[in-house]
């Protein structure tokens, strides 16, 4: 404000030296001394109401050199008016006329918008990033940007003023094919178009030897078709990857936010959009459990549900490592609302204590074995985990007045051909029949089971009322990255040197990344929340988009590491294994699917065991297990669709079902 206070000051001494003006007062005696004083405080007000002192000068643009320009205009016109006045009631002033406003105006505004610009020029320029860095500073990287122009313009403006400067984007790969090759934005020159991305990329890389960054424009992954191969090319030369999705810290200079590229991105599914304010509203300010916490679902559950504002989230696993690891994920803000305790979900007596005490709004069971080879050979496990701790925490939930309780279910569990899958069949089942059963007003009947480790699996029954929990399960497929997923294997595989290994190359499967999957199934929680009555849902299907070949995605990722299938990483088929499909699918024949408000997220409807001949057919299971005898373990699971049959579903035949799993 000073210095604009100054140059007006410094204005009209050089419109009057350089229009030849000679004052009939001398500028310096109490008249002029009056007038100087009444210049600057009109000229201060007036910049101030014209928004001159609204922004800072390293971010100026286009509508701040607009608001000089009107700030200058407007005190050039109010002196004219002024001096016309002082004119007519007084006397005239020799030496005044137009032509000294008008150089008034243009030697102000010039004057004033110099400095502005010439600090933006610097800060944006070379010269200033040279000047400001410090000795001991890490060398700027040097970074091509793929994306619209729009983003290569915010882009190349934010790494110019970030203090330290990090990037220094030498040149721009343009998705949109009518812009003029050579076009420079800021100074940056574009230096590819579509649909030559790849090839000029390849040049590039070739002739650069300090080239070190490529960085994507947000959703480039759906608007590039190369984009794959754009990010083998990269990688392949040592450039590191990452993706534009947004700026922070805009106060202290702008700072971009990169995200590392992971396989994820390049599956070409588009994302879910999440609506952050009802599940934030929905998770706010109430207590969370979560079963099987420190696993790959779980503990992305366990630290959404802080960011969305719980009030406490307890965390029941049974793996200490796993706990331990998922202690150095959560940020230390959020460290005074978790809790964890390494404690099995079979443990009755102890399950139960944890949830008395702690009192959850929501249980989420995401507590499960779910290696399809292993569990065949682990069938008791299996079965023990899956079913038995599924049933131990519903009862559990209902016993205590848990307001929710949510099944974490596997698209395994349609059609199963595995154990996992009819042990999730199972558990769903269990989970279902108990959604009906306290929906409706009629009792529950309980029968007792005796046998099987001396009191660890009890079929206490859930209670002879309504305890008013709401029970449902959330279906879906693979979870890009998580534990024991084709991604982890693959990615050891390839680090390996290979080979990498897939059983059938016509396998397919679906996908969706974790941080999709978790905010859905708190979404479907919410949603159920709210439904009574007919339209509500025992069970909820997330929709996973089409089912990818893994064959493509293990070639996707040996490219994506800089290598070359077959050629560089051989890859190896070995057969189906036990209990495996070539194709999974998210819901069965005899369920119904429903379309929800909701994006990617279906009810299903579908008939349902009752619960009286879900607790009947435990006792033979408990036998089975004692008896050591896995085919007739899975007949009686298997069997429970048979009781489907009998009260009137469409359901499949269970000797087939129970061929397919014997």
């Amino acid at each position: 404000m000073i210095q604009d206070l100054v140059m007006v000051l410094v204005a009209v001494a050089l419109s009057l030296i350089l229009s030849q003006s000679r004052l009939s007062f001398d500028a310096f005696s109490f008249v002029g001394l009056a007038c100087w004083a009444l210049i600057v405080l009109a000229a201060h007000l007036l910049f101030r109401s014209c928004g001159l002192y609204n922004t800072v000068w390293r971010f100026a643009s286009t509508p701040d050199f607009f608001n000089i320009l009107k700030g200058c205009g407007s005190l050039t016109v109010v002196l004219y008016l002024a001096s016309l006045g002082f004119r007519f009631f007084f006397q005239p002033v020799a030496g005044l006329n137009e032509r000294q406003f008008i150089v008034f105006f243009l030697v102000s505004f010039t004057i004033i918008s110099a400095p502005r610009l010439y600090y933006r020029f610097l800060r944006d320029g070379a010269s200033w990033r040279i000047l400001r860095r410090a000795p001991g500073d890490a060398p700027v990287k040097q970074a091509l940007f793929i994306g619209r122009l729009s983003e290569a313009d915010v882009i190349v403006r934010f790494t110019r003023t970030a203090v330290p400067a990090e990037y220094a984007i030498a040149g721009i790969m343009a998705t949109e094919a009518d812009v003029p090759l050579g076009t420079r934005i800021q100074g940056v020159p574009v230096v590819a178009l579509r649909p030559r991305l790849v090839e000029v990329l390849e040049d590039y890389v070739r002739g650069t030897e300090n080239l070190d960054l490529l960085i994507f424009g947000n959703g480039a992954e759906r608007d590039i078709e190369d984009y794959a191969e754009l990010v083998r090319v990269a990688r392949h030369s040592g450039i590191a990857v990452v993706q534009f999705s947004g700026l922070s810290e805009l106060g202290q200079g702008g700072r971009l936010v990169l995200d590392t590229v992971e396989m994820e991105t390049i599956m070409r599914r588009s994302a879910v959009a999440t609506d952050t304010t009802r599940i934030g509203a929905f998770v706010a300010g109430k207590r969370v459990m979560v079963t099987g916490g420190a696993g790959s679902i779980g503990r992305v559950l366990v630290k959404r549900a802080l960011e969305l504002g719980a009030e406490s989230v307890l965390v029941a696993d049974n793996s200490e490592f796993g706990i331990f690891q998922l202690d150095q994920l959560i940020d230390d803000k959020y460290r005074d609302r978790l809790t964890s305790r390494i404690v099995d979900v079979t443990d009755r007596p102890h399950m139960m204590r944890l949830v008395s005490e702690f009192k959850p709004a929501i249980l989420f069971h995401a507590a499960a074995l779910k290696h399809v080879p292993l569990l065949e050979e682990n069938w008791e496990a299996a079965i023990e985990t899956n079913v038995f701790g599924t049933l131990a925490c519903a009862k559990i939930a209902a016993e205590c007045g848990v307001p929710q309780f949510l099944l974490i279910s596997s698209d395994k569990a349609v059609a199963p051909t595995s154990v996992l899958g009819v042990t999730k069949r199972a558990a769903e089942q269990i989970v279902s029949s108990l959604h009906e059963a306290h929906a409706a007003p009629s009792p529950l009947h309980a029968a007792a089971a005796n046998g099987h480790r001396a009191g660890a699996h009890h079929t206490h029954s859930v209670g002879a009322h309504r305890s008013g929990t709401k029970f449902i399960a959330v279906r879906f497929g693979n979870v890009f990255g998580s534990n024991g997923s084709v991604a982890t294997i693959f990615q050891a595989q390839i680090e390996a040197g290979g080979p990498v290994t897939i059983t059938d190359r016509r396998m397919t499967r679906y996908f969706m990344t974790v941080a999709e999957a978790v905010d859905l199934v708190i979404m479907s929680a919410a949603d159920a929340e709210q439904r009574q009555g007919k339209d509500d849902y025992a069970i909820y299907m997330l929709d996973m988009g089409k089912p990818v070949p893994i064959l493509e995605v293990a070639e996707t990722m040996i490219r994506m590491a800089g290598k070359s299938p077959y050629t560089d990483i051989p890859i190896r088929f070995t057969g189906i294994r036990p209990g495996e499909k070539l194709h999974e699918m998210l819901h069965g024949e005899n369920e119904e699917v429903v379309k929800l408000d909701i994006a990617k997220i279906f009810g299903l409807r579908s008939d349902v065991v009752q619960w009286s001949k879900i607790e009947a057919a435990l006792p033979a299971l408990l036998a089975a297990m004692h008896d050591r005898d896995k085919a007739a373990a899975l007949a009686v699971l298997a069997g429970i669709d048979r009781v489907e049959e009998d009260i009137g579903t469409r359901g499949r035949a269970v000797p087939q079902t129970a061929a397919r799993i014997g």
